[in-house]
């Protein structure tokens, strides 16, 4: 087993891993040790503030979260993978153009990380495929994928694995790429070194050496925020996060944020917009996530228009599924009150199209919307 493996050994099984990740798309590969137990303080200080709002998860598995051999019994070292989602056409500039369509009040903003396949589907299938190759360079081992989909410290252990730092937007950042990629492990019951692991002791694994911060007196994340989500450096409230609100939040979104929202109807990147080490994010290697047309330039009372049926199809493959048509209609109506406050000719009726919904939800926002 390579747990028990000479340190050269190691080294070389951490090279053949990064050379199948490229191969599949992933733009680099860390290895973390399991002790997380610095990080588990702010953890339960986050939890008791309330700042993980409706998301129950968070909260349900405790400290399971930043203890990795807990979760997965019997894990030793953890695999943490990279992959940008710029989609291949992204232009020059594209900060500015993003910027500019948040200033076009008709038209639904919907995050560039869901445009293209939910990535979920596409991280985890490609993370299964590395095992298997792993498997087929040292034989059966244990592990567990996972993206995004379980209770796991994911920026921590990119950190830690020297994938990059976390910015006071909470994101991890990297110096060759912004923060525009997601994230994804394996856990994995053999020790791995790290870049600059000592191998002396290969049971006790050495992670990648961690990114140092580079934000400096930077505040640019903070200070572009529409709802003021980030209370302080480092330290989010997704309470008011439109992301969080667009997304998790299962009930009415709260009056006062309703006008700081915008023209976002899923996700929100402002954060990211601003942020000037994104100048150097990389368009994605991986088709899945080109943008699809209907998620650029679409007007928000075309999108209010879908019945059910449309969401559905129209929405195959896409991680916006998951939040239903009701809430899909909910954050429409949202924007569509805001473009009707802006003049847009078209809010009103399409509002109005929808005044006796059956959804309760609903009609409260198409309510708020019409009358303010």
């Amino acid at each position: 087993m390579i747990g028990s493996s000479h340190g050269n050994q190691g080294k070389a099984l951490v090279a053949r891993i990064r050379a199948l990740a490229r191969e599949l798309g992933f733009s680099q590969i860390g290895i973390a040790g399991i002790d997380l137990s610095e990080a588990e303080p702010g953890l339960m200080r986050w939890l008791a503030e309330g700042f993980h709002g409706r998301m129950d998860y968070m909260a349900a598995h405790g400290l399971k979260r930043a203890r990795p051999a807990q979760l997965v019994p019997g894990t030793v070292s953890v695999i943490t993978a990279r992959m940008d989602y710029l989609p291949h056409a992204t232009p020059e500039g594209w900060q500015a153009v993003e910027l500019a369509r948040l200033q076009r009040p008709a038209e639904g903003i919907v995050s560039l990380y869901a445009r293209g396949r939910d990535y979920h589907k596409v991280l985890r299938a490609r993370l299964a495929r590395l095992a298997e190759g792993i498997a087929q360079q040292i034989g059966p081992f244990g592990h567990r994928v996972f993206t995004d989909s379980a209770p796991v410290l994911e920026a921590e252990l990119a950190a830690r694995s020297g994938q990059g730092w976390r910015g006071k937007h909470t994101l991890v950042l990297a110096r060759e790429g912004g923060s525009m990629f997601f994230l994804g492990e394996i856990y994995v019951d053999f020790a791995l070194p790290g870049d600059e692991a000592d191998t002396s002791v290969p049971s006790t694994p050495a992670p990648s050496t961690p990114a140092s911060s580079h934000c400096g007196r930077c505040s640019a994340c903070i200070d572009r925020c529409p709802t003021r989500a980030i209370v302080a450096p480092y330290r989010l409230d997704a309470r008011r996060c439109i992301s969080y609100l667009t997304i998790e939040h299962p009930g009415a979104i709260p009056v006062e944020l309703r006008t700081l929202m915008g023209n976002r109807i899923y996700g929100c990147d402002d954060c990211q917009l601003m942020c000037p080490w994104n100048k150097f994010a990389r368009r994605s290697a991986v088709p899945d996530f080109d943008a699809r047309a209907q998620w650029v330039g679409a007007s928000l009372a075309a999108l209010f228009a879908w019945s059910e049926a449309d969401f559905l199809q129209r929405t195959q493959g896409s991680p916006i599924r998951r939040i239903g048509h009701e809430r899909w209609l909910r954050n429409i109506a949202v924007a569509l009150g805001n473009a009707l406050r802006a003049g847009d000719a078209r809010a009103g009726p399409a509002l109005q199209s929808r005044s006796a919904d059956p959804s309760a939800l609903v009609r409260e926002h198409v309510a708020w919307a019409l009358n303010g």
